[in-house]
Parts: structure tokens; C-alpha cells; sequence
């Protein structure tokens, strides 16, 4: 995989690369169901892109394992539980209640994540060719519903943005320094993530987002070019509203779910930005034929390509069916 990084690069640059970048999602689940079929995949169709791990010279203070049934404590104190195997809980218990966003000394910030051991991160870069995203845990929107509880992030965002600011400015502050210190390794790209969607739209009004969090963003990419990297983001459900925006802030790679918003729809988007994936894991990678799931990956050529600007990423997670994923990447290389 020598040249994988060379390759990434040419994709997100569209600089016609000689075939499309290949990334698999899997979780510890994968492992346990279908270890032959994982193994497997991944000596055919190995991957171009890896996560650096987040190596740090301290303890994280997580306590748990988030993928597993019980209770998982992440690195800024929330507590999930968690009810099923291989998914990620629900933090029940807030941190931030009542009328409390001012008092911010309730977030205690994981400190230890930016104790970076820059040194391992830099071998790890080193010991690959393989383009490397940094293993940064940031997540603006979603952080402060684990602060606080989704439903009244939710109403107060609508109700009065204005008295969230000393928790958000807190938390985004923190995941600058983060990002800052991801950007001064070697790894390629920094990554940002935050699931905006429902099914068929944001979970706040398009202005909402630009006043509140566009700025974020904004902060976390010129970050990203400051040093020289490109910045890579996941979002569930539909965005197509903000796609533009985060086109205009300067996001390289954005891994979303497409065929949620439309092909037709994304179409006006192509060689502007990289779709980092996705082959639709609602529907044809759980549910689909071979046949669904080869038109799905020509579609996706035809409507996103633009002498690259596409990246193979599948999700082989809960309840995908394994010979789809194969398939997944079996039809890309015919295609590309």
C-alpha cells in the first residue's frame, strides 16, 4: 500500500487517480461475527486510508468499553448506557441542567487528550503509506447534548442560543487546542464529526446552523489549513442544506449518507468536495441484492466522480450483509 497516500491525495485533489481510494468502517461486532469474512476483505481490497490511533502520554479517564452492553464512561465524565451490543448508548444523566449553561466549570475537559505522544503518532505515520486521519474526538454538536441532554440542547438552541455560549465557547476552545495539536503531527488529514440529520432534513433550520455552528467549523478548517492538512468530516442523515456551507468553510472530504439526500440532488456538488463513501447502509448493504448493490456503486460513479472526488468507504457494521460489502468493492474496481 506504498502509494495509497499518493492516491487519497490525487482523489481529493481530482487529479484523475488511477483507481477510487478504498476505507471499510468496522466495529469490535465485525470481529465477533464474521472474523473470516473481515479478514478476508481486508487482504483483497485493503485499505488506502487508516485511523491514527489516539495515542496519548496520559490516561484517557474513559472507563469501559462504548460498543459493549453496560455502562461506558467517555473522557469528559458522560455516562452512556448502553442496552445493545455494538452500538453506541445514551448518556442518561446530564451534566448541565436547569438554567446552568453559564456555569461551566461543571465541564471538566479531557486535558489528557491533548497530551499528544507526538512522537508514536509521528512513527505511526511513518511506518505507513497508507493516508492517515487523526484519531481528534472532535464533535461541537453532539458533545453538548452529552453535556446536557439532547432535548434541551435542542430547545434552548431554539429558545435562547444565546445562553449556550459560555458551554459551547468552552467546549470549542478545547477542541481548537485538540485539533492544534493533531495538526502539528504528521498524520494527513484532521477529522470532525457531528450527526446533523433526521431522514428528510437538519434537526435545526438551516439559519440556526450558520449563525451558531457555521463559525465552529469554520474555526476547525482554517486550523486544518494552517498546517498544511486536510480536513475530513462525517455527518448522518440529511444535510444537503449545508453542503455548500461546509464546501465554503473548505471541508476536503465529507462522509455522509447520500442516498438519503439523492444522488440527483448531490450531483451539483460533484468536484467540489470528496464524498468519503457511502454506499446506502439502510437499505442495500443490509437488505439489498448483489445486483442493488452494484447499480447502487454505478450510480455513485456516475452522479459524484469527477476525475475523483469519491472514495470507497462502506460501512461493515450491525446487520450488514458481508457478501454485499465484497461486492461494494468488487464493482469499484470495474468502474474505476
Amino acid at each position: 500500500m506504498k502509494d495509497s497516500r499518493r492516491l487519497v491525495y490525487q482523489t481529493l485533489n481530482h487529479e484523475n487517480p488511477e483507481r477510487v481510494p478504498r476505507h471499510v468502517w468496522d466495529i469490535q461486532w465485525t470481529y465477533e461475527h464474521f472474523p473470516e469474512e473481515i479478514r478476508k476483505l481486508r487482504e483483497e481490497y485493503p485499505d488506502d486510508i487508516v485511523w491514527c490511533p489516539r495515542l496519548l502520554k496520559s490516561d484517557s479517564g474513559c472507563k469501559g468499553d462504548p460498543y459493549a452492553i453496560g455502562t461506558y464512561v467517555d473522557e469528559w465524565g458522560c455516562v452512556f448506557e448502553n442496552k445493545f451490543e455494538g452500538i453506541i448508548g445514551e448518556v442518561k444523566q446530564a451534566q448541565i441542567t436547569s438554567d446552568e449553561w453559564e456555569e461551566t466549570d461543571r465541564i471538566a475537559v479531557p486535558k489528557a487528550f491533548l497530551d499528544l505522544d507526538t512522537e508514536a503518532v509521528n512513527e505511526y505515520c511513518r511506518q505507513t503509506g497508507q493516508f492517515v486521519i487523526a484519531g481528534s474526538s472532535v464533535r461541537i454538536f453532539e458533545r453538548i447534548q452529552f453535556l446536557a441532554g439532547t432535548e434541551k440542547t435542542l430547545m434552548d438552541l431554539y429558545m435562547d442560543p444565546d445562553s449556550m455560549q459560555p458551554a459551547i465557547q468552552k467546549v470549542h476552545r478545547f477542541f481548537c487546542e485538540e485539533l492544534e495539536a493533531w495538526a502539528q503531527t504528521d498524520v494527513d488529514a484532521l477529522f470532525i464529526q457531528d450527526d446533523w440529520g433526521t431522514q428528510i432534513s437538519l434537526l435545526i433550520s438551516p439559519e440556526l446552523w450558520r449563525a451558531v455552528f457555521k463559525p465552529l467549523y469554520r474555526d476547525y478548517a482554517e486550523i486544518a489549513k494552517k498546517y498544511g492538512k486536510k480536513i475530513f468530516m462525517h455527518s448522518d442523515g440529511y444535510i444537503l442544506d449545508i453542503i455548500p456551507d461546509l464546501i465554503e468553510i473548505g471541508i476536503d472530504a465529507l462522509n455522509s449518507q447520500i442516498f438519503c439526500m439523492g444522488l440527483d440532488k448531490l450531483e451539483q456538488f460533484r468536484g467540489k468536495i470528496t464524498f468519503w463513501g457511502e454506499i446506502d447502509r439502510q437499505q442495500a448493504l443490509p437488505f439489498g441484492s448483489l445486483e442493488d448493490v452494484e447499480k447502487a456503486v454505478i450510480s455513485v460513479k456516475e452522479h459524484l466522480w469527477k476525475d475523483g472526488g469519491c472514495i470507497a468507504q462502506c460501512d461493515f457494521g450491525v446487520g450488514v450483509n458481508p457478501c454485499n460489502v465484497f461486492k461494494v468493492f468488487e464493482t469499484w474496481e470495474k468502474v474505476v
